[in-house]
């Protein structure tokens, strides 16, 4: 970029500081960055490093009288820090639009999806309400949402994560903003969809001439995207350079290690069970390939077992197929993966095993007893024998209580220790998750996202359970983090011979931490199989999309990803009388199971 061209934005020196009990704590420090118009800039860095916050502070969106902001923050040579908030109205969602990184604590409950996605449109563009739907629905189209029409005047809470976050993307683009800043924008997308809304946000940035400030912990969507990369790590810049440079040649141990701690698809070779992830040495930066985790047994008897399992959700207008047919089963010490784009059931799936949702119809066995069936007591045993680890941690955390309180609560609610034993206890898993013991007196706000996922961890672990539902449980997580908190899952499951049924989008972390992996779509599994089969010789069109849409860690082999799908994703959505027909499987290998592609994939 040309010196003489004004940037669209320009942050000067900024320091944020949040007022304490011992007074104002700086929590960034000197931020210096600046985006040109039609320009990329990455912020990449741990959890709590401050990326958020440095994007709050552009927004002006932290609490007035417990947060300040020093320096100059200029969009298109104006000061955001010296203008009235009333004008700051006016930018936000206007000249700046922002997707937040918990689209279900962004989006209103009480109001429709079409309804918020219209009202940037009527404050900003001066639409009438009419105009503005017909926009809404455009947007949600754009964005892939399926059966858009019938969805638009659907609330927040019946939408999936991954399509909550579709929506926050369509109401940040909706104005056509100069400056787009992207806080997390692809961490509940599936990587098929996640391609897909890169490639919508290059082409708005492209017809626009738009700024983007792009704060993400996947350093694969660094290589695809970014022009520029910041480096964060405690609230202090500490490196920066154009994205090439930093990936071939970093300068900093910190940046080394985030590098080293990418997961990347085909390194797993020939081996059969998972491997840790590489870890990196925090002074000197060599990394050591992590070890290979031991196999499991296939004459164990199944702790889980899953037959024919549906899940269906009437509409007025039809009923939602979520969950259709559904099998498996899970040994002690195994993981099994289930993989697909968001909405095609595998956390309904997950939530249908745990009985937080009703199955229609089939079988759910932990231990051989059908937890479909159980009453209160038996039910209320088995959930101590088996946790969930949900997709938002936000949500999914008391806000009223402390984060001690929470993990405690179990420990005391199925009396396994008394009070000063749980509280030893806490303090011990909040320590192996990767915190300190003294924030468990904190509450959940004063977390980032991927802190507070690292609690839930923590919580789930808290009754010592022989079978966790991760539900993205590593999704929120920067790289470094996310390698350690799978390592840590990995050792648990080594340790204790935890199951695992591991429900993700990052098919470079299920590669890695898989023993087996389902595919699912459309609320069906398309293909099961063990670990090398599925990623080596992939059957179904379907799971190979899903590999080949994975962003390639290498800023030089940017522009290489296939093709941006344009078909529009096909509704589970049915009409009342629909019969589903019964899938036929073809056994590729032992284990290996793909179902007839002429049936499931073309109908």
């Amino acid at each position: 970029m040309a010196d003489t061209i004004q940037p669209v934005l320009s942050i000067e020196n900024l320091t944020t500081s949040f007022k304490t009990a011992e007074g104002w704590r700086a929590v960034i420090r000197n931020i210096n960055l600046q985006v040109s118009a039609g320009e990329t800039v990455a912020i990449v860095g741990e959890s709590g490093s401050g990326k958020s916050v440095t994007a709050l502070s552009t927004m002006r969106l932290l609490p007035p009288g417990k947060a300040r902001c020093e320096g100059k923050i200029q969009l298109l040579g104006k000061d955001l820090l010296a203008v009235s908030e009333a004008e700051m109205r006016s930018v936000r969602g206007g000249s700046i639009g922002m997707i937040f990184q918990e689209p279900m604590t962004s989006l209103n409950p009480v109001f429709t999806i079409g309804n918020q996605i219209a009202e940037a449109l009527v404050l900003h563009q001066k639409l009438s309400w009419k105009a503005a739907e017909a926009e809404a629905l455009r947007l949600m189209e754009r964005v892939r949402i399926p059966a858009a029409k019938s969805r638009l005047n659907e609330y927040p809470h019946k939408f999936s994560g991954g399509m909550r976050q579709r929506v926050m993307i369509a109401i940040a683009l909706a104005c056509r903003p100069k400056l787009l800043i992207a806080d997390e924008p692809t961490t509940a997308l599936d990587v098929t969809i996640q391609a897909e809304i890169l490639h919508l946000i290059r082409e708005l940035q492209r017809e626009e001439n738009m700024a983007v400030l792009f704060i993400t912990h996947d350093m694969g969507v660094v290589a695809e995207v970014a022009d520029r990369t910041v480096v964060m790590f405690r609230g202090d810049m500490i490196e920066t350079g154009v994205t090439t440079d930093i990936f071939a040649a970093p300068k900093e141990i910190y940046t080394k290690s985030l590098l080293a701690s990418i997961p990347r698809l085909g390194t797993m070779g020939e081996t059969e069970s998972p491997r840790r992830f590489p870890e990196v040495d925090a002074k000197t930066g060599e990394v050591t390939e992590g070890r290979e985790m031991k196999p499991v047994a296939q004459s164990i008897a199944p702790i889980l077992k899953v037959d024919n399992l549906a899940v269906r959700f009437d509409l007025p207008n039809g009923r939602v197929h979520a969950v259709e047919d559904v099998s498996f089963d899970l040994r002690p010490g195994e993981t099994l993966s289930l993989v697909g784009e968001s909405g095609c059931g595998k956390s309904t799936t997950g939530r249908t095993i745990m009985r937080l949702i009703e199955a229609t119809a089939g079988s759910v066995a932990i231990d051989g007893k059908d937890v479909t069936k159980a009453g209160t007591k038996e039910l209320r045993a088995m959930r101590r024998m088996a946790q969930i680890i949900f997709q938002d941690p936000f949500a999914s955390l008391n806000p009223r209580m402390t984060v001690g309180a929470a993990i405690i609560e179990p420990m005391l609610s199925h009396r396994l220790m008394d009070r000063r034993e749980a509280k030893e206890r806490v303090a011990e898993l909040l320590d192996q998750v990767g915190l300190s013991a003294a924030v468990a007196s904190r509450y959940p706000h004063e977390f980032s996202g991927g802190q507070r996922q690292r609690i839930s961890i923590a919580r789930a672990l808290a009754l010592n359970p022989r079978f966790i539902i991760a539900d993205e449980a590593v999704s929120a997580l920067d790289v470094s983090v996310k390698a350690q908190v799978s390592n840590l899952l990995l050792d648990l499951q080594e340790k204790h011979g935890l199951a695992y049924l591991f429900i993700s989008h990052d098919m470079a972390v299920v590669e890695r931490m898989s023993h087996r992996v389902a595919v699912m779509y459309l609320g069906e599994i398309v293909e099961i199989g063990p670990r090398a089969a599925i990623f080596d010789t992939p059957q179904h069109p379907y799971t190979r999309r899903l590999i080949s849409a994975v962003p390639i860690p290498d800023p030089t082999r940017r522009g290489l990803q296939p093709p941006s799908q344009r078909e529009e994703i096909r509704s589970a959505i049915r009409p009342h009388d629909y019969v589903p027909p019964k899938r036929s499987y073809q056994e590729i290998s032992p284990g290996h199971f793909v179902q007839d592609t002429a049936a499931s994939w073309t109908e």
